[in-house]
């Protein structure tokens, strides 16, 4: 099999580019690295009364035994949750999206040798790079103001092992460069419904909200640039690639969206809770709880921009 550099290229090679030029054109004036520098450098004042994350959010949230718990014990945990957070959203940056995006910048994909798609993949870069030093920020203000001198171990995030998971199957790099390739495009269109878990929740520290906020209004441009870029790298694809694109899509769809539960245990024994093990094992056994984002209309713009609505096997949900 040939590798990704070498696919057929089955349609014409033309690409609209008027989408991202309009959105490199912006950059300077939209970027939050070029706009919000100073709130970042010096955060909104802390709260120490307001959590750190919405209880809401936890799967366990009702649990009796974690009702049970003290309130220093469940404000422990709420902590811990935030600093996860972030750290599924640095994952998805650094172990993902930030490599690919120099892929696609080194030649490793036909169909991006455009200009203006250039630069919107190297200006989306930047941004990635930026978000992880503001997610930094961020966790590094709570563990200082909350006096956290440890962290519970945990694995890496889900959406990170399951494309790792999906990697070990293949045997050939242009299986495991496309999964990447599928991995960012998923995480990049689905990731405003990530961060808009915290960022318009005024129950939270304002920072814990401020952070995802900003991250969100870059993605509103990411989106539309990965949108734009797996468009005209899918027709660059051969049949068997095509296939691969399409059959692993809903795989990355599903990593990105799921809760995850191997990190609860540990979140919970470290803050003392004893039943850690049986909360998590009822939580798991709960039906519906498996999902931490249930907001899956940016895979479904792409799927119908692609017409992969047939080919895709994935449940969007009723409009």
């Amino acid at each position: 099999m040939t590798d990704l550099s070498d696919a057929v290229h089955v349609e014409a090679d033309h690409l609209d580019e008027t989408v991202l030029r309009r959105i490199a054109d912006a950059w300077p004036r939209r970027a939050t690295i070029r706009t919000d520098l100073d709130r970042i450098s010096e955060p909104e004042t802390y709260d120490e009364s307001l959590p750190d994350y919405p209880v809401r959010l936890l799967p366990f949230a009702e649990h009796p035994l974690f009702l049970a718990a003290s309130p220093e014990q469940r404000q422990q945990v709420l902590t811990m949750a935030w600093l996860v957070y972030n750290e599924r959203v640095i994952a998805a940056e650094e172990y993902v999206a930030n490599p690919t995006f120099a892929m696609i910048m080194h030649g490793a994909f036909p169909g991006a040798d455009g200009v203006h798609l250039k630069r919107a993949v190297q200006q989306t870069h930047v941004d990635e790079v930026w978000h992880t030093y503001m997610h930094m920020v961020a966790m590094q203000r709570t563990r200082e103001i909350r006096k956290v001198t440890s962290e519970p171990s945990h694995p890496h995030t889900v959406t990170y092992r399951r494309l790792v998971e999906a990697e070990a199957q293949t045997s050939e790099q242009w299986e495991r460069d496309l999964l990447r390739l599928i991995w960012t495009t998923v995480s990049e269109i689905s990731v405003n419904a990530y961060l808009e878990l915290l960022s318009r929740d005024e129950s939270v520290q304002p920072l814990h909200a401020l952070v995802p906020r900003l991250h969100a209004r870059d993605e509103a441009a990411h989106s539309s640039v990965m949108v734009e870029v797996a468009k005209a790298l899918y027709v660059h694809l051969n049949k068997e690639q095509r296939r691969m694109f399409v059959d692993s899509l809903p795989k990355a769809l599903h990593a990105f969206v799921a809760q995850d539960f191997e990190v609860w245990p540990g979140i919970l024994r470290h803050a003392g809770i004893e039943a850690a093990d049986e909360i998590v094992a009822d939580c798991r056994a709960q039906t519906g709880n498996g999902l931490l984002v249930r907001d899956f209309s940016g895979i479904r713009r792409i799927v119908r921009e692609m017409e992969l609505e047939n080919l895709v096997a994935f449940d969007f949900g009723d409009e």
